[in-house]
């Protein structure tokens, strides 16, 4: 079961990786631009290492960029894939000229170097990569596979959800499965696009406006492959954020663990991060953009 989070550690200034040897971590930070939690919880079942990784960026006082990236499971590498190409976009954002860059453009740098890095590696290594630029009272989202990013607002309403980059991803969309149907489907696993090929595609979407009571989430498929939209939805669009990533740590693996009827349960890594700016935050313009 998932450990109980941390508390609250203060104000994060620097780039927080969830990319070494620790079994599980779950934490609740405070940024400038807002409140981050983050869980990140290996599978119990699996021998091998935790797949997944994850990454809470201070870009500066109003940008912080999040990310969640899951390695290709069967394939080589995949857990040095992931650290590999979290590890290369906080490095890019790290060293950006804050003067004459435009976030965007880091970020995609950032995400193009990283898909060199893991191809150099060799070895038919590949990982998913799903990353938010939060800046004044918006947010953009970039994705690479099948790991989401969702905003919701305190009241429930769905604002955004990305569309995972996979044949059952985009039947979903299509209106083709629904979601218990999607669930169950054989092909669940398959993506057809993924950081570590040479026909990468980085899917980006427009700046979102934001309200500070919104909850933001990223996720890999260790949450949506265990937990029904609803049920994620309702944890956390409202409450505290530590109660919120402690809520569906302990459902996700209760789920993986408990196989009951037509209830998901697939046992996976598992890695969510949650964040909801602060109302300073959500004002004013910014120069990273």
């Amino acid at each position: 079961m998932a450990a109980d989070a941390s508390l609250n550690r203060g104000l994060l200034q620097s780039a927080r990786l969830y990319t070494d040897d620790t079994e599980s971590n779950i934490d609740v930070f405070d940024t400038l631009p807002g409140s981050v939690a983050a869980a990140w919880i290996g599978n119990a079942e699996k021998s091998g290492p935790n797949e997944d990784a994850a990454a809470i960026i201070p870009v500066d006082d109003r940008h912080l960029v999040l990310i969640v990236a899951d390695g290709v499971g069967g394939m080589p590498a995949a857990r040095r894939a992931s650290c590999l190409a979290l590890e290369t976009i906080s490095s890019a954002l790290k060293n950006m000229d804050m003067n004459s860059r435009k976030l965007r453009s880091v970020i995609m740098d950032g995400m193009e170097a990283a898909n060199r890095a893991v191809l150099d590696l060799g070895v038919g290594a590949a990982t998913t990569i799903a990353l938010a630029e939060i800046g004044p009272g918006y947010v953009r989202t970039y994705h690479v596979g099948d790991s989401v990013i969702w905003l919701c607002g305190q009241r429930g309403r769905t604002k955004l959800q990305t569309t995972p980059h996979s044949p059952v991803g985009f039947a979903m969309e299509a209106g083709l499965l629904d979601e218990s149907e999607a669930l169950n489907h054989s092909e669940l696993n398959l993506i057809f696009n993924v950081l570590g090929s040479a026909d990468m595609r980085i899917e980006i979407g427009s700046e979102l406006p934001m309200a500070p009571h919104d909850t933001l989430l990223l996720a890999s498929d260790g949450l949506v492959d265990n937990l029904m939209q609803d049920e994620i939805i309702e944890i956390i669009r409202k409450g505290p954020l530590d109660q919120a990533i402690q809520s569906l740590s302990q459902l996700a693996q209760h789920r993986m663990m408990n196989s009951a009827g037509s209830l998901p349960s697939k046992p996976d890594d598992f890695t969510t991060l949650l964040f909801r700016q602060t109302r300073a935050g959500a004002k004013g313009q910014g120069k990273a953009r």
